[in-house]
This record gives structure tokens, C-alpha cells and sequence, in this order.
């Protein structure tokens, strides 16, 4: 029973800083994909709700970043708070041991590992392509209309709207040019002393409102023998309607994301890798048939080395009876003949170089399909190995709180991220595979992670500072000593 109570405070211990820093680290993570877009999202005018739907799925997509940074936040911190607080003391004094004490958040953690799988493979491919699909119906959108003084705006195609001040209050425009080109038959110049310029409610219209100006309107559909036309009145009121596109944000309904691999899950991973791997191999072997058939073996490439006897072509092998039909050939001709190869072996290296154009599109797709379906797996992997490193260090080092959890979670996360990011690169380079690019993260961390269990289980003083103190003490006695005892004998 009182076992069981004991399971339930630690859970409940466990839990709370779980959910803390889990949403701390995303917001985190969510601040710094957003800068990078900032300037796509700022000046449109965007609805809340799609601003809404765009952080939503933007920060699906960062779970497989935050979750292990939270798992390994999260324990060194309920063990920290556990020791430092002597609650951790009193169970092991109870005869309790440490893997016994820490069992219900390892099983916490397990179905954290387990569900964040089907999160990897399921939700987070949804949420790629619904935030592809965002971005790219808010690429084309077009600013809002916002004027500088003295400065034209052209967001408007085939016209131009210059004003001398705008008054930020009343939005009342002084001095406003407008040229107008989108009729092809006439282009309109419009000035004006003051009006208002502003969208209508849906972003389908442009208002214009202006007072005391002049209209000019030149007429382009003429002949080379007739004068212009120019057509001019004057108004003290004038109201237009400019009809607009791509000022409202409109869902485009395309699945411009599905291609991407990183918008799909396992299985549909595992068919792509499939037909990538056919693709390329046939792309492979058609160059090296094209080589040999177009360039190595051309029937006009043998022109100049054929024998007189067809006996001895049979006899002797083409490379020497390439060296007995040059030594009879003039010096014209073996100048030709070498320049005849070398043109060849330019049209090859010509050759050789597009079609790895044509093929590497292929095996960028083929290297990011193998890197993606590798990364579904090694995540559960990877929370796993970061809980096993945070729940015994929280024993060892024995300080909750924010601050040496923090600095031990991010120096983890760190050296994790920066291996990560490594092998991601190498993958997708081809220079090495994609287990050891995608697992050399989980590979490195897990013998720390052993060693910090080993250590957490036999109450080590890794990381008690009172103990390193003492054996400096030591040493430094063993050096005053030894020195102590050479200058006794050099007096003697």
C-alpha cells in the first residue's frame, strides 16, 4: 500500500514538469520557425483563425525536436527535486531501490516512447502537409496596401499610386497620383489633392475616393498617321472601383506537400524507397549502356584502327592492334586521330555530367525517403535513451529547480542535435547509410546513458562536488608530502 502511494506522488512528481517544460521547449522551437517566416506572414492581412490553424500544425511538426529535450528536462528535474528535498533519501533508507522508485515514471516513459511513434508516423506527416498547403496559399497572397510618402506603390499590377502624405489617423491621402495602364487602349492619369484609398471588406475590390483633380486619359489605339488622343475633364468628387486579385487569403484545396517525404508515413515511405531504388537503377544502367553504345564503341570510333588483315584483328587484342595501325599511319592522321578521341572523351565527360543531373533529383529523393523512415523509428529509441541519462543524473547530481537541470538538459540536446544534424547531412550526401547517419545520435548517448544507470544504481558521487574536493585534498597531501620528504632529504 504504501508502495503504491509512493508510485502515485512520483508520477504525479514526474508529470507536472513533464507538461511545463514539454510546453516551454516548444515555444521555444515554435519562436524560431516563425522568424524565419515572419516576413511571409507580416503586412497580408491574415485571418486569426488561419493564423491560428498555421501555429497548430507548425508546432505538430516540431514534436519529434521537443519531445526528447522534454523528456530529458523533465527527469533530471523530478529526481533532482526528489533528492534535494531528501524525499529520494528516505525511500532508498525504507529499502526501497533506485530502479524500484523510479518504475512508474519509466513506464510513463515507455508509453511516451510507444505513442510518440504513431504521433511520428500518423499526425506529424498530416501536419507537414497541412502547413505546405498554408504557406503556400499565403506566398500568394499579396501585401496589404500601404503607402510611403513619396514613394509609388506598385501592388497593383499595371498600376502605380503615388502619395505626398498620408495622415496616420484619419488615413486622408494629400496630393495622390495614379497611373493607370490595364486597358490596352488607353493609358489614365489621375491627380488628385486629397482622397482615400482603402480594400473593401472581402479583398475583392479596391475603393477609391478623391477630391479636386484632373482626369487624362490617352488614347493608344491609333494609326501612325493619326494624332493622339487625349481625352481630359476636371472633378471636385470621383469614386472608382478597382477590381483585385490575390489580396484575399484563398485555400487552394492542392496536396502541394503530399510530395515531400517527410508528409508521409511509414508504409507509404517504404513503397517510395521501393520504386526510388528501381528508378535509380534503371537510370544507372541505361547511362552505362548510352556510354559504351554511343561513345566507347561508335562504329566511326574504329575507323582509323582497322588492320589490313581481318586475321589479325582476330589474332590480336584491340589494344594492340590500336599500337600496330598507328605505327604505320602518317602524322597527319594520328593528329586526327587524336583529336577525334579527344572531342569523344569531351562529349563523354558532356554526357557524363548531364544525365548526373537527370539521376540526382532521384537519389536526393531516395536519401531523404530512407532518412525519414529511419527517423520514425529512432525517435521512440531516442526518448527512451534521454530518459535513462535524466533520471539517474536527477539522483546523482540532486538539484531540482531551473538551473542545473537546465544547463544539463541543454548540453545534452546540444551535442544530440549537433550528431543528428551531422548524419542527417551525410546521409543525404550518400557518403554514408542511413542507419549509421540517422542512429549515430542514439548510438553515442546510450553508453552514457548505461554508465549514468550504473552510476545512479551503486550512489555514485559522480557529480558531487564535496567529493572531488576531498580528493583534491588528497592529492595535493600526497604532493606536499612527496615534496616534503625529497627536500628533508636533500637537507640530510
Amino acid at each position: 500500500m504504501k508502495l503504491k502511494t509512493a508510485d502515485k506522488f512520483i508520477l504525479k512528481s514526474y508529470l507536472g514538469p513533464m507538461f511545463v517544460s514539454f510546453f516551454i521547449v516548444m515555444f521555444i522551437l515554435l519562436m524560431n520557425v516563425l522568424w524565419r517566416y515572419i516576413d511571409e506572414l507580416v503586412g497580408k492581412g491574415l485571418p486569426l483563425s488561419v493564423i491560428i490553424e498555421l501555429l497548430f500544425y507548425t508546432t505538430s511538426t516540431l514534436i519529434p525536436l521537443g519531445l526528447p529535450l522534454a523528456t530529458l528536462f523533465a527527469a533530471i528535474m523530478t529526481l533532482g527535486n526528489l533528492g534535494e528535498n531528501y524525499e529520494l533519501l528516505a525511500l532508498k533508507a525504507a529499502g526501497i531501490p533506485l530502479q524500484r522508485i523510479i518504475r512508474p515514471i519509466t513506464i510513463m516513459a515507455v508509453l511516451i516512447s510507444i505513442g510518440s511513434f504513431f504521433v511520428m508516423n500518423n499526425f506529424v506527416p498530416y501536419s507537414y502537409q497541412k502547413m505546405g498547403n498554408l504557406l503556400f496559399d499565403i506566398r500568394q497572397m499579396k501585401q496589404e496596401i500601404e503607402f510611403q510618402d513619396g514613394v509609388f506603390f506598385n501592388g497593383i499590377p499595371q498600376v502605380s499610386i503615388r502619395v505626398t502624405k498620408q495622415d496616420p489617423k484619419t488615413k486622408l491621402l494629400t496630393d495622390v497620383l495614379i497611373y493607370d495602364t490595364r486597358n490596352s487602349n488607353t493609358v489614365s492619369t489621375i491627380v488628385a489633392d486629397s482622397g482615400y484609398i482603402s480594400l473593401s471588406k472581402d479583398k475583392a475590390f479596391l475603393k477609391v475616393r478623391l477630391f479636386h483633380g484632373q482626369h487624362y486619359e490617352e488614347n493608344r489605339n491609333y494609326e501612325w498617321y493619326d494624332l493622339p488622343k487625349l481625352r481630359h475633364y476636371v472633378f471636385a468628387y470621383e469614386e472608382m472601383v478597382l477590381p483585385l486579385e490575390g489580396f484575399s487569403f484563398k485555400r487552394s484545396g492542392n496536396p502541394i506537400a503530399e510530395d515531400n517525404s517527410e508528409a508521409k508515413n511509414i508504409n507509404e515511405l517504404s513503397k517510395d524507397i521501393d520504386s526510388l531504388r528501381s528508378v535509380a537503377k534503371a537510370k544507372a544502367d541505361n547511362m552505362v549502356k548510352l556510354i559504351f553504345t554511343n561513345h566507347i564503341l561508335r562504329s566511326d570510333t574504329m575507323e582509323y584502327y582497322r588492320p589490313d588483315s581481318l586475321e589479325l584483328a582476330a589474332e590480336k587484342s584491340y589494344r594492340f592492334v590500336l599500337g600496330d595501325a598507328m605505327d604505320t599511319l602518317s602524322i597527319d592522321k594520328k593528329n586526327g586521330i587524336m583529336s577525334n578521341a579527344a572531342s569523344r572523351l569531351n562529349d563523354l565527360k558532356f554526357y557524363i555530367a548531364s544525365e548526373h543531373n537527370n539521376t540526382q533529383s532521384t537519389t536526393v529523393k531516395l536519401y531523404d525517403s530512407l532518412s525519414d523512415w529511419h527517423k520514425k523509428l529512432s525517435l521512440p529509441v531516442s526518448i527512451l535513451i534521454f530518459f535513462l541519462i535524466g533520471a539517474p543524473l536527477g539522483a546523482i547530481i540532486r538539484k531540482g529547480g531551473l538551473g542545473m537541470p537546465v544547463v544539463i538538459s541543454v548540453l545534452f540536446f546540444v551535442i544530440y542535435y549537433v550528431i543528428t544534424i551531422m548524419g542527417e547531412s551525410m546521409v543525404g550526401e550518400g557518403a554514408w547509410p542511413p542507419f549509421v547517419g540517422i542512429w549515430l545520435s542514439s548510438i553515442v548517448l546510450f553508453p552514457i546513458a548505461l554508465f549514468l544507470t550504473y552510476k545512479s544504481t551503486t550512489d555514485s558521487q559522480l557529480l558531487d562536488r564535496e567529493a572531488y574536493d576531498a580528493i583534491l585534498k588528497k592529492i595535493r597531501s600526497g604532493i606536499e608530502k612527496l615534496f616534503g620528504k625529497k627536500h628533508t632529504d636533500n637537507k640530510k
